[in-house]
């Protein structure tokens, strides 16, 4: 009850946050729906497709927790533990609210999945994509659900557990890039050995976009502080320093995003396109589709994290005098920095992939 009535009383952008978890989740539980039609019309080589499946699933969840940290019905304030919402109580809160947004998108996907099958009549473009859904085969219910709760359990649970966290201290930004660096070069290696064969290539993906999204806060700090090299005014420390303190929540969105970016390039860089594998389908270009715009609008909540984090900061300075030309110039600065320097990282892991697939 308490979740539901802070949910109510938020702002729109807050509200218009948690509309686009639902859009994305029932996009996801489409998704997951379609795999399972296509599984019951030929169960052969329907296991690769569930697996593919999960990466849209995987960027889903990924970005409902994104918006669970910006919540301000989660976030820790001072005094809170004094009227019973301390660090369990508040993750309760984030795990209800994001279940809800994402149950909403689940029950939209079914209703939409239904409806396209012809299988709930008395609407415009009932039955339009019988063919595509397998309406000749029935589909089973139990295994419908199942895969439609997946969604919300999985974010629920992954926003309690961040909002429990939350206090305690991160880990150095630099600590994680070694690591990174590695799986990256693990994920490569497995997609040279494995080809274009469905779980090959997938593992070798999803080990490249786990270590770029390891590696993602070190490159932020490392981007922070070239910003600062060589004699710096007041605007590269500015920009630097807020750069090196927002590493731990821009990193890892960045990273996937960057993933993301290499695996559209090495599409277009493969010399035979047409050859390219279809995992899911006629589906596969929506899915695609689904997976960038989750890692875009997660690394633009990620932003907007850092930004609330960064008020208190932001105000001082003003008060100080100082122009705020110059704080919007220091965020288009550090804006510029970290494109600059991850287009390239994109373009060079999908170099790499392009050359690993085509040996």
């Amino acid at each position: 009850m308490l979740a539901l009535r802070l949910a109510r009383g938020s702002r729109p952008l807050v509200q218009l946050r948690r509309l686009l978890v639902a859009a994305a989740s029932a996009g996801t539980g489409f998704l997951l729906l379609y795999v399972l039609a296509g599984a019951v019309a030929r169960p052969a080589g329907s296991f690769p497709r569930m697996l593919w499946a999960l990466v849209p699933l995987a960027a889903t969840v990924h970005f409902a927790l994104a918006v669970a940290r910006t919540d301000p019905a989660t976030r820790p304030r001072e005094g809170l533990d004094a009227a019973g919402l301390g660090p369990v109580r508040l993750g309760l809160v984030a795990a209800l609210s994001t279940a809800v947004a994402c149950t909403l998108g689940s029950a939209l996907a079914l209703a939409a999945f239904l409806h396209l099958r012809g299988d709930l009549a008395g609407l415009p473009f009932d039955g339009a994509g019988a063919g595509l859904l397998h309406a000749d085969q029935p589909l089973p219910l139990a295994a419908a659900l199942t895969l439609l709760v997946l969604l919300p359990l999985t974010a629920s649970a992954c926003a309690a557990a961040d909002a429990l966290r939350r206090r305690r201290p991160s880990p150095a930004p630099r600590t994680g890039l070694p690591w990174g660096i590695a799986l990256t070069a693990c994920g490569l290696a497995v997609e040279a050995y494995a080809g274009r064969s469905g779980p090959g290539m997938l593992a070798g993906w999803s080990l490249t976009a786990t270590g770029l999204a390891l590696a993602g806060p070190g490159l932020a700090y490392t981007c922070g502080t070239l910003v600062q090299a060589v004699r710096p005014g007041a605007l590269r420390l500015l920009a630097g320093r807020a750069l090196q303190e927002e590493a731990p929540r821009l990193g890892p969105p960045l990273g996937v995003l960057c993933a993301v970016g290499a695996g559209a390039l090495t599409a277009l860089a493969l010399p035979d396109r047409g050859a390219l594998l279809v995992p899911l389908g006629p589906l596969t270009g929506p899915a695609a589709a689904l997976v960038a715009a989750c890692a875009a609008a997660t690394l633009l909540t990620s932003a907007v994290e850092a930004r609330q984090r960064r008020a208190a900061a932001r105000e001082a300075l003003l008060d100080l005098g100082a122009p705020a030309k110059v704080l919007r110039t220091a965020a288009s600065l550090r804006a510029t920095v970290l494109l600059a320097v991850c287009v390239p990282v994109s373009w060079g892991v999908a170099q790499l992939t392009s050359l690993a697939l085509t040996r």
